[in-house]
């Protein structure tokens, strides 16, 4: 029994949610997003509270039926608040900072790197050891701050490379003298 998938969602003022076919939208303060859902669960809204309903209880309504309804909270959270990763950068010389519309990384290679921003995130360097990835969409928002983080994970000796700022990286300990 799902358990995410019975709770309601509750709509807030400034968010409208409507649902033509498959696609559901949603629009709020912070912009407008869209998603495909599954054909056969139902949607059902009343009073300002939607509900995702599953059509049986074979195994993939099972596990439909919570995803779904994640998915469409997600969309509900991100248009009235938004989504927000912080990096930090760790190591001798490693930087980022803002070179127009790039983000532009200095993190031990040869060559600096410049990263494009897609469209509708917006990203901040308040500091060179800092970087906030912020937008609505919740997968957009994590899929550039890992991307950003797969240039240089943290390395588990010294402890170099970028994280996520909630990160905490294991420490090993390296070769010992005789």
């Amino acid at each position: 029994m799902s358990r995410i998938g019975l709770k309601p969602i509750e709509i807030p003022s400034g968010v409208t949610i409507d649902i033509k076919g498959n696609d559901v939208v949603v629009k709020g303060p912070k912009g407008e997003l869209t998603l495909t859902k599954v054909p056969e669960m139902k949607l059902e809204m009343e009073d300002g509270v939607l509900n995702v309903v599953r059509p049986n209880e074979t195994k993939r309504m099972k596990s439909l039926h919570g995803l779904t309804r994640s998915l469409i909270q997600n969309m509900v959270t991100g248009v009235t608040e938004g989504f927000k990763k912080s990096l930090t950068i760790v190591g001798t010389g490693y930087r980022a900072q803002m070179s127009g519309a790039k983000l532009g990384l200095t993190l031990g290679f040869s060559h600096p790197l410049e990263v494009e921003i897609p469209k509708g995130l917006t990203v901040e360097v308040p500091a060179q050891d800092t970087i906030i990835v912020s937008g609505s969409d919740k997968q957009q928002v994590g899929q550039f701050a890992a991307k950003i983080r797969g240039y240089r994970p943290p390395e588990p000796y010294l402890g170099k490379g970028i994280r996520y700022s909630d990160e905490t990286v294991r420490r090993k300990v390296g070769k010992t003298g005789k």
